[in-house]
């Protein structure tokens, strides 16, 4: 049984059941998983670290749960119609800004349903300041910031006061690109390096604190949350590297992420949580962040991360471990809630058996490969 709150959200307090893929489902219906790294042998990359890992493990956990599997590494699959029912979009940094809304929008221009947000939500999510405009708008701290669009002058009239700032690009993830500064000739000068690297430039004041991550996914229409993590710095001061995200640092580890137990705190973290991704559903999974200052005690909004990494060594397979689910149980209950709210189930039920297309990765010939 699921316990509701009076306005009809799942409690994150609350035990709840995974979902499961029905078998009729997974044998008539035709999933394409599309990665950087869907067809990788399962080593880290010399430049995207473990994500290669990442996007290895999510492969064999799809061929586990059982489904008519097919695996792609660039968006060229989708321009012309393919033979799937469902897609698995994975390949959210393409190498060019804005990326995120490539796969979403090849997907509706053939008709076919995918996981996740669509491509407007996923554009805007991706945008820290249009997302910190949303929070803001929606009642939620939120630390002053300024963005700063490339082609246009870095003016200092508009940077928040601060003794020290980070700059990164708009629509980075996993702190790629992120700088920081203590004055305004350092925030002009990471400025311009992020326009000429081909990015627009958010600049916000630095935190000393730790992250709060709010893990989110939708069952039944409705959100659950997760338990709530920490990533608890061993030095709050310390600015977190794309590099040490993606262990390209020889493993070394500055943090730990851990369950977050402030009482005083989670219930307005998670509250907030819930306020803004309502502007986002529907998305089927994704996490709230916010940064908890502890000189103040009080957390201020950073961004929201739909389709965020679900690695099983991540925040969110870390926070359904805490739940009681393994990692296949979450990757099947997103994808079972998915395939339902998509209208696929009810489509499967009306479908006669076919063969199975699936071919292991590791078989899979060049000539498939090379897309």
């Amino acid at each position: 049984m699921h316990e509701t709150s009076a306005r009809g959200e799942k409690n994150s307090s609350a035990a709840f059941e995974p979902l499961v893929v029905p078998e009729f489902v997974k044998e008539r219906l035709r999933l394409l998983y599309v990665a950087k790294h869907a067809r990788s042998s399962g080593r880290a990359d010399a430049e995207d670290g473990t994500h290669a890992v990442y996007h290895a493990e999510i492969r064999e956990v799809l061929e586990d749960i059982g489904f008519d599997l097919s695996t792609a590494d660039d968006y060229r699959v989708l321009f012309e119609r393919s033979d799937v029912d469902f897609v698995f979009p994975l390949l959210n940094r393409g190498g060019f800004l804005n990326s995120e809304m490539m796969l979403p929008l090849l997907c509706n221009r053939l008709g076919i349903p995918y996981l996740g947000g669509g491509p407007i939500i996923r554009g805007t999510s991706d945008d820290k300041h249009l997302t910190k405009l949303i929070a803001r708008s929606r009642g939620i701290p939120t630390a002053d910031w300024a963005i700063y669009r490339r082609g246009n002058a870095a003016d200092p009239a508009r940077c928040p006061r601060a003794e020290r700032y980070v700059i990164k690009p708009n629509a980075s993830s996993a702190s790629w690109g992120v700088r920081s500064a203590d004055d305004w000739a350092g925030v002009r000068a990471a400025v311009e390096a992020i326009h000429a690297e081909g990015h627009d430039a958010i600049v916000e004041p630095f935190i000393t604190g730790h992250d709060i991550e709010v893990s989110i996914i939708t069952m039944d229409g409705r959100p659950v949350i997760l338990p709530t993590m920490i990533v608890e710095q061993h030095d709050p001061a310390d600015l977190r590297s794309y590099s040490e995200k993606r262990d390209l640092d020889g493993g070394v580890k500055t943090y730990a992420i851990k369950p977050f137990h402030d009482a005083a705190r989670i219930a307005e973290i998670e509250a907030a949580a819930r306020n803004l991704m309502e502007e986002f559903a529907p998305f089927d999974y994704g996490r709230f962040e916010c940064r908890l200052d502890i000189d103040t005690g009080r957390f201020q909004f950073l961004e929201i991360n739909l389709n965020c990494n679900l690695w099983s060594r991540k925040t969110i397979s870390m926070a359904a471990r805490l739940a009681g689910w393994t990692h296949e149980q979450l990757i099947e209950t997103i994808l079972c809630e998915s395939l339902r709210r998509n209208g696929l189930m009810e489509k499967a039920a009306g479908m006669a058996p076919r063969a199975r297309h699936f071919v292991p990765a590791a078989w899979q010939p060049a000539a498939v490969a090379a897309l």
